[in-house]
């Protein structure tokens, strides 16, 4: 396990100290200045010399996991085996899906910026689809279908060469940045994809998506940092972390391991979770007061992160007291138990202007997302912590699907899903 460092900070007159970083990747888009005002002890997670090798396979599954899967539906134990029918009934998780890679990849088409028209569905159904069929060739060994998932894979990275669009580029850079690179994790040890194709794959997220991510958190398309909500820095983290994973360089992912724990932005994880009730075991997210659409993609990024990295020795799971954990049952306690949660003021700030939020928005309340059996399982069967409202979670949406269980457009893609048979324990 890597070094924790301990810091103690002290809020004085209203201005948070300044923190210089122990350690800083090179290239990074992350500041040496910690901007957040706190009042407790922070335990950084320091990073490794870029020459260190990264865990493989370390994205969002590693071996042990499918070890677990196969057992578990080998001996038709439940619920691995709803949440695996659950997959292969997915159109997605096909040998007769078609791939339609697309040369330029639009989000934020038909406007000043990119006149031609959004096609960035093509992207998330496609790598949904890299990504279903991968997980029923780790599952059932058919190499069919594994052939089937490199196909679509090669046929991306061969086609696809730029991303394009306006301001919302950047959610395109990050959520089918973080998917593609998990995706071709996934079937890094496929023995039948050819080095050749793996490394053109590699090169190709670099260029394409980090090349972007990486800008994006150093200059926030030349905006200023606040403007941005959380969602927005966090998928473009999760990206260079999947992408630093992906491509074998540390350098890259501990550019992402120090921006969620120092970056100006607001996917700082002390910005994106922006305030503490220690004594009610909750935590208010940035996005609360904005909506509850947004509010749950914030918690489903927060968790990929956190399972990417502490398959990579870092436990952001467990970072400052479990503070993701108290998040995940805020939200949880909100949105499925449909109870009332306390709401802490808060100053939302677009470059010009200030806005402040009393409290906590309905809008979208209810949203579903298959993000909360990563969560879950983490913490109450790894950790032997209690979840109440998360497991309310669990249980409203098992089995989880992924892309193509929750309708046709984005917001169904935005996470992997298929928690129930991948993270049950």
């Amino acid at each position: 396990m890597k070094q924790i460092i301990l810091y103690s900070m002290l809020t004085l007159c209203g201005s948070s100290m300044i923190l210089s970083c122990a350690k800083k990747s090179s290239g990074s888009g992350d500041s040496p200045t910690d901007t957040t005002a706190v009042t407790e002890t922070l335990e950084y997670i320091d990073t490794l010399p870029p020459s260190t090798p990264m865990t493989h396979p370390g994205g969002l599954q590693v071996a042990e996991d499918f070890t677990r899967i196969k057992s578990a539906l080998a001996n038709n134990s439940e619920p691995w085996v709803s949440g695996w029918n659950k997959l292969i009934a997915n159109s997605h998780a096909q040998l007769s899906y078609v791939a339609s890679p697309t040369v330029k990849l639009i989000r934020g088409g038909s406007s000043r910026e990119e006149p031609d028209p959004d096609n960035y569905s093509h992207a998330f159904n496609d790598v949904a689809a890299a990504y279903q069929t991968g997980l029923r060739w780790k599952i059932s060994g058919d190499t069919t279908y594994a052939e089937k998932s490199i196909q679509i894979l090669n046929a991306w990275a061969s086609t696809c060469t730029t991303l394009s669009g306006d301001p919302n580029i950047a959610l395109a850079a990050g959520i089918y940045g973080y998917q593609f690179a998990i995706a071709g994790e996934l079937m890094r040890d496929y023995k039948n994809w050819k080095a050749a194709d793996f490394a053109k794959y590699q090169q190709w997220m670099l260029t394409v998506f980090y090349s972007y991510n990486h800008n994006f958190l150093l200059n926030h398309q030349n905006s200023c940092p606040d403007l941005f909500w959380a969602n927005w820095d966090l998928c473009n983290i999760a990206s260079t972390m999947a992408i630093g994973i992906l491509a074998d360089k540390r350098g890259i992912y501990n550019e992402a391991v120090n921006y969620f724990q120092r970056g100006v932005g607001n996917g700082n994880i002390r910005k994106a979770i922006n305030y503490v009730w220690k004594d009610q075991g909750l935590a208010q997210l940035q996005e609360s007061g904005r909506d509850q659409g947004h509010a749950t993609l914030v918690i489903a990024l927060l968790g990929t992160i956190c399972e990417m990295s502490y398959h990579q020795n870092d436990d952001f799971y467990g970072y400052n007291s479990n503070r993701f954990l108290k998040a995940s049952e805020y939200t949880a306690k909100y949105n499925v138990a449909n109870l009332s949660v306390p709401f802490q003021s808060y100053t939302y700030y677009n470059c010009s202007t200030t806005t402040t939020l009393t409290q906590i928005s309905s809008d979208g309340r209810g949203t579903v997302r298959p993000m909360w059996a990563m969560i879950y399982y983490h913490y109450v069967k790894r950790k032997g912590l209690t979840a109440p409202y998360t497991l309310m979670g669990v249980n409203t949406t098992q089995p989880e699907g992924g892309g193509g269980d929750y309708g046709p457009n984005s917001g169904g893609f935005d996470q992997l899903g298929f928690g129930t048979l991948l993270y049950t324990r």
